[in-house]
C-alpha cells in the first residue's frame, strides 16, 4: 500500500515509465557518484538511480514516505535516508571529500524558489543539479534580458550555473496530476562565475531591490543604492528598466555600490 500524497508537502508522485527512463538517462548515474535526491517520494526515480549507482542519499520530509521507501530499496543498493526538510538540510555535510555532489529532485512547487536559492548556496563542490520544476520556474531560470520571464531568479541562477532546459513534462505523468506543466532542467555550476562580483550578498540584495517593482526605472528602483549619475557613469541608462539589463550590468552596478555607495 503506497502512502497517499500530502497536499501540505506539495507532493505529486511521478509514475510515467517513459518519463522516468528519460530522466534517468539524462542524469546518467554511475557507480562512485555522490548522488543525493530531494523528495524521493515513492521511489520512481530513486530505485533506478540507486540500481545504476549502487549508493544514493535521499532527503525526504514525509516520515511515512521515507519508511515506505526504506522498505523497498534494499535490493537495489545502499540507500542513505535523511528524514529532513530540504530547505534546512545541510547538503555540505553529506560526504566531505567524497567528490562533488550530484543533486536530483522533483522539487515541491510550493517551495521551489527558496529551495533553489538554498541549493545554489551550497558551499561544497556540486557537479550538477537535475531538477523537475514547474515549467514557468524553469522559463524564469533560463530567460534572457528583455524576455517576459526574466527577473531575479534568472540573474542569480545564471550567475552561478549554466542552465539547460531539457524537456517539458505534462500533468498526466504525475499522481495526483498538477494543474500546470512541469519541466526538467540541468544546472551545471561554473567553476568560476562568468562575471566578477565583489560581494555576492550585495548582488543578491541589489537584484532583489531592482525587481521588487518591475515597472520602475533603474533611477527609482535603485534609489538609496546608486544615484542616476553613478548609474550613467557605469555606461547604463538610469531611465531603463531592470529587465533590460544583463548579468554583466548588474555586476557593475553592484560592484560600484560596494566601492562607492550613494550619499545618504
Amino acid at each position: 500500500m503506497h502512502p497517499p500524497p500530502r497536499k501540505r508537502f506539495g507532493q505529486h508522485f511521478l509514475h510515467d515509465p517513459a518519463v522516468i527512463r528519460r530522466i534517468v538517462d539524462a542524469v546518467d548515474p554511475r557507480p562512485g557518484d555522490c548522488l543525493v535526491e530531494i523528495g524521493p517520494g515513492r521511489g520512481a526515480l530513486t530505485l533506478p538511480i540507486l540500481h545504476a549507482a549502487g549508493r544514493l542519499h535521499a532527503v525526504e520530509i514525509d516520515r511515512d514516505v521515507a519508511l515506505h521507501l526504506a522498505a523497498h530499496a534494499g535490493d537495489h543498493g545502499e540507500l542513505v535516508l535523511h528524514q529532513a526538510d530540504a530547505l534546512r538540510f545541510d547538503f555540505a555535510a553529506l560526504e566531505p571529500g567524497s567528490g562533488p555532489l550530484r543533486i536530483v529532485g522533483n522539487l515541491p512547487y510550493n517551495i521551489s524558489t527558496p529551495l533553489l536559492f538554498h541549493l545554489l548556496s551550497i558551499t561544497v563542490p556540486v557537479r550538477d543539479l537535475h531538477l523537475m520544476l514547474q515549467r514557468e520556474v524553469v522559463e524564469r531560470m533560463a530567460a534572457a534580458p528583455g524576455e517576459h520571464a526574466y527577473g531575479r531568479l534568472s540573474v542569480m541562477t545564471q550567475y552561478r550555473c549554466r542552465v539547460e532546459r531539457l524537456f517539458t513534462i505534462g500533468p498526466g505523468a504525475f499522481r495526483p496530476a498538477p494543474k500546470v506543466d512541469s519541466a526538467f532542467v540541468r544546472l551545471v555550476p561554473f567553476p568560476t562565475p562568468p562575471v566578477v562580483v565583489r560581494d555576492e550578498a550585495h548582488l543578491r540584495a541589489l537584484v532583489t531591490q531592482a525587481f521588487s517593482q518591475r515597472r520602475k526605472t533603474l533611477r527609482n528602483a535603485l534609489h538609496g543604492l546608486l544615484s542616476a549619475e553613478q548609474i550613467r557613469a557605469l555606461g547604463v541608462d538610469p531611465g531603463t528598466r531592470p529587465e533590460r539589463l544583463g548579468l554583466a550590468e548588474f555586476a557593475r552596478l553592484s560592484n560600484a555600490c560596494v566601492q562607492d555607495p550613494v550619499d545618504r
